[in-house]
């Protein structure tokens, strides 16, 4: 998929449009405890990618860990300006839903949260340029390089 442009459809969790690069995390990732929401650092130092920075990036994860304090910590995130503009994943997280959900809801900040196919989530590799647009009528990520 790094390639030609491609189009993958999915699920929208919460609704947005984004247009970014992916930063694709190896593990899942707890934002309660994982995410420092005033600077978008990873701090769980347990995860293999502590110290990077999520800020404007599109999210690729399979899955949510954790805590259910987690969608407070995503909201403040957004709302700092320092979560990503976009997730997708692979396993459907109600957590990281509730969090982009509250972000839109009190700040009228939408960031999209999409789940897909895990063999076309397997497809989506760090640096990659996509677009990310779910509504009520569905989901689509895009590459566009």
């Amino acid at each position: 998929m790094t390639g030609e442009p491609s189009t993958i459809h999915g699920r929208p969790l919460s609704p947005g449009n984004a247009a970014g690069t992916v930063l694709r995390l190896d593990e899942p990732l707890s934002f309660w405890g994982g995410l420092d929401a005033e600077t978008g650092e990873i701090i769980d130092r347990r995860h293999p990618q502590v110290g990077v920075n999520l800020a404007g990036t599109v999210l690729v994860m399979e899955r949510g860990r954790g805590s259910s304090s987690g969608s407070s910590v995503l909201a403040e995130a957004i709302r700092n300006g320092t979560a990503p503009i976009a997730i997708v994943m692979a396993v459907p997280d109600e957590i990281v839903a509730l969090g982009a959900i509250v972000a839109d809801e009190i700040y009228e900040i939408r960031v999209p949260v999409v789940v897909v196919d895990p063999g076309d989530h397997e497809q989506l590799v760090s640096g990659q340029a996509i677009r990310v647009a779910a509504s009520v009528d569905g989901a689509t990520v895009c590459t566009t390089r």
